[in-house]
């Protein structure tokens, strides 16, 4: 099963140096999933060929405006464009407010129905299961109720060895028990073992997103053992008091995260204007983990 990030935008709070607010698409089986919708976001989905048609499910984490101002342009494009399916969309309760005043007053209707569930900032809960993944909301700390999303693929059936059924002459209709870990019966008893025919699917991956938080543990129990982590780093430690007081994270500190949460691969964004270039917030939290990556807008990232 494909399983991968394409980041849309690294930036914090403006657009500056060729980084946009913060965006992301994640593909799960070819299903397209927004994470966040910081301004200019459709730009940069035509720029790295991400098809807002393919997008059934948008989630922001909080309403700061560079995770979500981008999203009512996104939202009245798709209705341009002529979308009639549903679209459900994950957010906190105010935001459902903010869409209709804007819809009311451009007097926008929309020809595909919003599928709205509010978040709850306070707690850990699940928000979405289909055949492919849960995805499962936890808070963060930040000035503003900010949730982040860890999303985590399902098990799949067993694969089944074609040479080896066929040999056998299996029928197709038994395929289906075979991929749920059945034994095969033969006409003259003969048993063969599951694992003779069929092997194991992949071990099910998770990513954890979280964007706008300052450090503490409370959200770590979430997080822990996830193949990737997406983390904020807005700030070099030199400046953490800078961090601390607008309630985000140093990229040292983004790093002690993944290290004490058995994290395989960290991605680290949301950097602030005042960098121009990345290597020092990079080089700083690879000192304490080293396999991280900076989330730059068209990178793709195999979790």
């Amino acid at each position: 099963m494909k399983f991968e990030v394409t980041i849309l935008g690294s930036s914090s709070a403006t657009p500056i140096f060729n980084r946009n607010p913060t965006a992301q698409a994640l593909n799960i089986n070819e299903r397209l999933y927004l994470i966040d919708c910081g301004e200019g976001t459709q730009q940069q989905m035509l720029r790295f060929d991400i098809k807002a048609s393919r997008i059934d499910h948008i989630f922001i984490s909080h309403l700061h405006g560079d995770h979500y101002l981008g999203l009512v342009g996104l939202l009245s494009s798709m209705h341009l464009n002529g979308r009639k399916k549903p679209l459900k969309l994950f957010g906190p309760a105010p935001l459902k407010e903010i869409i209709d005043l804007q819809f009311k007053y451009s007097d926008t209707n929309l020809q595909y129905e919003i599928e709205f569930k509010a978040t709850d900032a306070t707690t850990a809960e699940v928000i979405l299961e289909n055949q492919d993944l849960t995805v499962t909301t936890f808070p963060l700390d930040h000035r503003i109720p900010c949730t982040g999303f860890l999303f985590k693929q399902k098990k799949t059936l067993r694969k089944i060895i074609k040479e080896k059924v066929e040999a056998l002459e299996i029928p197709i209709n038994y395929y289906p028990l075979l991929k749920r870990g059945q034994n095969y019966v033969a006409p003259d008893g003969t048993v063969y073992a599951n694992n003779e025919l069929t092997v194991d699917s992949s071990t099910p991956k998770s990513y954890a997103y979280c964007s706008d938080t300052i450090y503490n543990q409370n959200y770590f129990q979430y997080i822990k053992g996830a193949d990737t982590l997406y983390h904020e780093a807005t700030f070099l430690h030199n400046m953490l008091d800078r961090a601390q007081q607008t309630f985000h994270t140093t990229a040292f500190q983004a790093g002690e995260i993944a290290a004490h949460n058995e994290i395989s691969k960290l991605l680290i964004g949301h950097f602030s204007a005042r960098y121009r270039t990345l290597d020092d917030l990079l080089i700083e939290a690879q000192s304490v983990f080293p396999d991280t990556n900076l989330a730059i807008e068209g990178k793709t990232f195999e979790i």
